[in-house]
């Protein structure tokens, strides 16, 4: 295996044994053959496209298969090697449909030459992925620049084809980003590609993950009202509960209807913290709070909790042994041992009643003492106070926001970001989204006037809420450029959905930002000398230096 798409990535460079986040090496072959085969599919269906032929189940697919190689989601080698048979099958469907077009409009075969991965086909099923998937990863490029460019590219299209997922399961789609996503997929396929034509590829990346985003903050607005600011508990009742981490609304709807009347309580974990602040989710009384942390802490409080655990999405931490019978998957999530909760069929709900019943068997859990967490910050929220912040920021009451969104991580270096928390300056606000937050967002950090120096816009697709706020600063106060406002970004990253986030502020215009804890792997020194210049974008250092940078 040779894997560096998160910010974990063993001694800075790669995990080459077993991945830091639990990936065994067959899996991690699984996911590139799976990214390979993908790359083939993608290849016919753009052929298939400019022929009129348009197949809705291939064009989810190629976003369900990005998004089942994101860290943390699927561990399951079985699972991949499922979705590699069926990436296969698609891709002989829309090919057969493809040259069967071609022949009845050119009155002949089609005899191009095409890449391997649009024909590739041996039996032997998943020892064979394997081996071909070793053969067909990240290191099949050779020269190092125009590999990293590539995977740059490609860990910005898995976060794009992640956010584009969580849309299509609230019914909202675009097919443009469907069809971009898969061009450049096939983009990556051409061996004479240029480094100019690759960062041209990722800067558009950039405008996708702001369609995208914009799309899934309408999906999800539209579907469960305007989050509103609201106070969440962080303590836990003595009555059988479930606990429910990941990003999945939808799911977490149907399990709160379905444990209606039962006496059990619904907790959030982690990035689904926000669905608190949703009008159609906090009516259901026995949604009871949030208990613990970001994702890197599931191994202590999944244990800690006592109850059933529902996993959605990303973020799943290998579970151990001693709860791992208490633990549930739904959708592309995946780990070996573990019950898994199939999809929805003939648009009926999932069926959590597995879920439901662990927990009623488990009983009640223990109480603890919380605190409230103050959420719901997103941009309809924000512009109803932003008279309010125009004239603290007038007044001089705010001197400057910092945008501290992104993800956690389970180093010790992120300690930084706590740090830098405590020793703002009272007259500066933080905003934030994403599971970074937890180094920071249960302090005591006060107010102004009124205004929380924590804003908390939501999940990280919700840093598109911070950029709505920041052009619409820039609008008011008629400012040409929006570097000229009073906000500094300082931003943490951990895996392919923050990628496609950082894309979108580059796209945005946003310029001097500070990325860390670490900057990523992936990036050559000669890519990454272009993207610091480019972009002026530099890793953090220490917390006193940076404050005073920044302020400056």
């Amino acid at each position: 295996m040779f894997c560096y798409q998160c910010q974990e990535a063993a001694r800075g460079i790669a995990c080459d044994i077993r991945g830091i986040c639990g990936k065994e090496p067959e899996v991690s072959d699984l996911q590139d053959m799976l990214i390979w085969v993908t790359k083939g599919l993608s290849y016919w269906n753009l052929k298939a496209k400019e022929y009129g032929i348009k197949d809705d189940e291939v064009n989810l697919f190629v976003a369900e298969a990005l998004f089942a190689t994101i860290t943390n989601v699927n561990f399951s080698a079985k699972r991949i090697s499922q979705m590699i048979d069926k990436a296969i099958e698609l891709r002989d469907r829309i090919k057969e449909e493809f040259l069967k077009a071609y022949e009845k409009k050119h009155g002949k075969k089609f005899n191009e030459k095409v890449p391997e991965p649009a024909d590739w086909s041996t039996p032997g099923g998943m020892s064979v992925y394997e081996l071909k998937g070793a053969e067909v990863g990240v290191l099949l490029d050779k020269n190092e620049d125009i590999r990293s460019l590539k995977q740059f590219l490609i860990y910005g299209l898995k976060g794009v084809a992640a956010y584009a997922d969580h849309a299509y399961i609230l019914k909202h789609t675009n097919d443009e980003i469907l069809y971009f996503i898969q061009k450049g997929l096939v983009e990556t396929l051409r061996n004479d590609i240029t480094a100019d034509e690759l960062v041209g590829l990722i800067l558009e990346t950039g405008k996708y993950a702001v369609e995208v985003m914009a799309l899934l903050d309408k999906a999800n607005t539209s579907t469960y009202g305007h989050p509103e600011i609201t106070k969440v508990y962080t303590g836990t009742y003595n009555t059988p509960a479930i606990l429910v981490s990941g990003h999945d609304l939808l799911d977490l709807e149907e399990l709160l209807k379905q444990t209606e009347g039962t006496g059990i309580k619904v907790y959030t974990h982690g990035e689904m913290l926000p669905a608190h602040a949703y009008p159609e989710l906090k009516k259901y009384k026995h949604l009871a709070g949030n208990f613990g942390n970001s994702w890197w802490k599931q191994d202590k409080e999944f244990e800690e909790f006592g109850g059933a655990i529902l996993m959605t999405t990303n973020c799943l931490v290998p579970p151990k042994e001693t709860y791992k019978d208490r633990v549930f998957t739904t959708g592309l999530v995946g780990f070996d041992g573990v019950t898994h909760i199939p999809n929805r069929v003939d648009g009926k709900p999932k069926d959590f009643s597995p879920v439901i019943q662990k927990a009623l068997e488990l009983g009640p859990i223990p109480e603890r003492p919380g605190k409230e967490l103050t959420i719901g910050f997103a941009h309809d929220q924000v512009s109803k106070v932003l008279d309010s912040v125009l004239e603290a920021v007038k007044a001089g009451k705010i001197k400057k926001f910092f945008v501290m969104a992104g993800c956690d991580g389970r180093h010790s270096s992120r300690e930084y970001y706590t740090e830098f928390a405590k020793k703002l300056p009272n007259d500066t606000v933080i905003l934030t989204a994403g599971c970074a937050k937890y180094r920071y967002n249960k302090l005591d950090l006060g107010d102004i006037d009124g205004i929380p120096r924590v804003l908390d816009a939501g999940q990280c697709n919700d840093s598109y809420s911070l950029a709505v706020t920041a052009l619409k600063l820039k609008e008011i106060l008629g400012l040409d450029d929006i570097n000229e406002l009073p906000i500094e970004y300082n931003i943490a990253w951990y895996e392919q959905k923050a990628v496609a986030v950082l894309l979108a502020l580059l796209y945005l215009g946003v310029r001097k930002i500070k990325l860390g804890p670490t900057l990523p792997a992936f990036l050559s020194p000669n890519v990454l000398k272009v993207v610091a210049e480019k972009f002026n974008i530099s890793t953090i250092s220490d917390v006193e230096n940076d404050i005073k940078t920044m302020l400056a």
